[in-house]
């Protein structure tokens, strides 16, 4: 058998020990900044112990649990203007009572307020000329008219009665021919003007034309609409309960903006006379859950206490989670079935709260 031997110099030795020695120290550098790893540290920090869920109602076999929320008696309505503006005043406040076209606010609105008066100046106005119109002219006008024809008519007289005279002096030389052809020429002028005299008292005297009236009917009828329009843009600036109910929430406040491209209403309403439940049934419990079927109610802010109901309405699809309980094992990408129950004596809850919903066999 043969035997190796290996000869290290002691430099060798010293050097492999120095390198040990680094090694260690940066492995203890590291373990100092970053931590123990993860598997080292869910091994060794403790485990919070899980409150237990809250028990079925004694007595009772309950088919489902599911969660969620409560609703009011109606869905929340968020109430907005029908104009952009600015709030100019709020009447109401978070938690007040309201009526069915109650006002609730008012936005700054003063250039609808211009335009309407701008309208209605205009409206006046076709108004007028259309009675104007069909009233014809005045009766000094037509006095002036018949004035003048006969004053035109006694001109062509006087007119004709020196051409005649002039015809025989012309005759028999005694005047020249271009005296005659003045009186001839003055004779034809008279004549002119007394024809244009009575066709002006003719259209002083006669009523206005049949498109005369239809063009100023649809001037005030058009004036009348934009009068119409600027009211009712002018209204929307009057924000008014859609029912009556309570104030959930008052958004934004006065002096702030409001805009119909924006999101954001002005208020939440909702009619809390009563309480419902609306509950996410998991996909796999769907055919457990039918209209009419009894349900509990629990939540842990009310400790102890169960309200009852009745499921109402079951929706005809199938949507997303919406309702979180905040269990890591519970799975959010699932779908669920929305399922509404009204409640009985349940009006001490408020609008919002998180609740387990079980489900009666």
């Amino acid at each position: 058998m043969r035997r190796i031997v290996v000869f290290v110099s002691p430099g060798s030795v010293l050097k492999l020990a120095i390198a040990l020695a680094v090694v260690v120290a940066l492995s203890g550098i590291g373990f100092w900044i970053y931590g123990p790893t993860p598997a080292i540290r869910a091994a060794t920090q403790p485990v919070e112990a899980k409150p237990a869920s809250s028990s079925p109602s004694k007595g009772v076999s309950i088919s489902v649990a599911s969660p969620g929320r409560i609703e009011a008696q109606s869905d929340a309505i968020e109430v907005g203007g029908g104009v952009d503006g600015v709030i100019r005043s709020i009447f109401i406040r978070e938690g007040q009572n309201v009526r069915r076209g109650q006002v609730l606010a008012e936005l700054e609105c003063g250039d609808l307020k211009s335009a309407l008066a701008v309208a209605q100046a205009e409206a006046e106005s076709s108004r007028r000329s259309r009675d104007r119109l069909l009233r014809g002219s005045r009766a000094e006008e037509r006095d002036a008219a018949g004035q003048k024809t006969e004053s035109a008519k006694a001109i062509l007289a006087q007119a004709s009665a020196l051409l005649d005279r002039n015809k025989g002096l012309v005759a028999t030389d005694s005047i020249s021919h271009v005296t005659y052809e003045e009186a001839l020429r003055n004779a034809k002028v008279a004549e002119a003007e007394y024809r244009q005299a009575q066709r002006y008292e003719q259209l002083v005297n006669a009523g206005p034309l049949p498109e005369e009236i239809a063009r100023a009917n649809a001037e005030v009828q058009a004036a009348e609409e934009r009068i119409q329009f600027a009211q009712e843009r002018l209204e929307k600036c009057v924000i008014r309960a859609p029912l009556n109910g309570t104030v959930l929430r008052v958004v934004l406040r006065e002096g702030e903006s409001f805009s119909l491209s924006s999101p954001r209403p002005l208020f939440t309403i909702a009619n809390t006379l009563g309480r419902r439940v609306r509950a996410e049934v998991d996909e796999r419990d769907v055919g457990r859950v039918h209209i009419g079927q009894s349900v509990i109610i629990s939540s842990d802010a009310y400790s102890g206490r169960r309200f009852n109901g009745s499921v109402t309405r079951l929706a005809t699809m199938m949507g997303k989670k919406s309702v979180l309980t905040g269990d890591p094992a519970d799975k959010a990408d699932r779908d669920i079935l929305e399922v509404t129950a009204q409640l009985q004596n349940a009006t001490e809850l408020p609008v919002g709260l998180r609740v387990t919903v079980e489900f009666v066999e």
